[in-house]
Formats: structure tokens, sequence, C-alpha cells
């Protein structure tokens, strides 16, 4: 046998090998199976003395509670979800002005699309930023946090 038959055989052979796994991996991320959607971890997280209690995501709208763990009472002033690849005027948020005692659990934040902006879909991930004034206090605080998940 020739060295040029042996080579052609070999790469012949694991050409067609490789050529069955680029098929199958291209099946596997056409059906879905390979989206990282679904390996979207579902978390609500807030540092600066708030936490998150409990969220919901859904495809129409998110909502979620928040704690006061600051040891102070809170005049929360402003809350800004800002999505993942969007602009804080892409969703509409509703609830989140509010007096906070210490230990105190808010009242629902809901968050919706605005308009015909697409802040929420299958998945949602946004950042948070709450300013806050300490019982007494003249001086604004931000917290800041993330929501992500996958829709119910």
């Amino acid at each position: 046998m020739k060295k040029g038959q042996a080579a052609m055989e070999f790469l012949m052979t694991y050409g067609w090998a490789i050529l069955v796994v680029l098929a199958a991996i291209g099946a596997l991320a056409y059906f879905g199976v390979l989206s990282p959607d679904r390996f979207m971890p579902s978390k609500c997280m807030v540092t600066g003395g708030f936490s998150c209690v409990e969220y919901k995501i859904t495809t129409t709208q998110v909502r979620f509670y928040l704690q006061n763990n600051l040891g102070n009472d809170a005049n929360i002033t402003s809350l800004t979800i800002t999505p993942s690849g969007g602009a804080s005027s892409d969703c509409t948020v509703a609830g989140a002005v509010m007096f906070l005692s210490n230990g105190q659990k808010s009242q629902a934040i809901n968050v919706t699309n605005n308009g015909t902006a697409t802040c929420l879909g299958s998945t949602f991930k946004a950042d948070l930023q709450i300013t806050y004034l300490k019982s007494g206090e003249t001086e604004t605080h931000i917290a800041t946090g993330s929501i992500s998940g996958k829709a119910e």
C-alpha cells in the first residue's frame, strides 16, 4: 500500500466520523436542546441592606417583594430596572416608591412591558437600582441587585 493511499483512507474514515458528529450537534441545536435559555438560573439578589424575599417571572410581568434589613427605617424614592441588552425605559415599574420599616416586607413590585418595548419574554434578566433615604438622614443611598429567570 502506498503512503498516499493510506493517508487518504485515514482522512476519509475520520472525516465521515467528524461529519456525523457535526450533524448530530446541528440537530440538537436546531431542536433547542442546546439552547442556553434552558439552563438560565432563577435568582433575585439585592445588596446594600435589602433582600428579595419572593419573586415570580411570567411572560407578561415580573412580581417581586423586597425586605428592609438595614437596621433603620427606609424610604425608597425610586427603583430602576434595566433589562439585559435594553434600556430602563423598556420596562414599567409599579409599586416601587414606598416606606419600609426595619424588617418589613414590601408590597408587590410589578414590572411590565412599556408599550411595544420588549422588556419581558420567555426569559428575563435585569439589573436593579434602588435609591433610598434612611430614617433621620438627608443623604440618599443606592442599593443594587439583579433578577433573572425563565418565565413560568
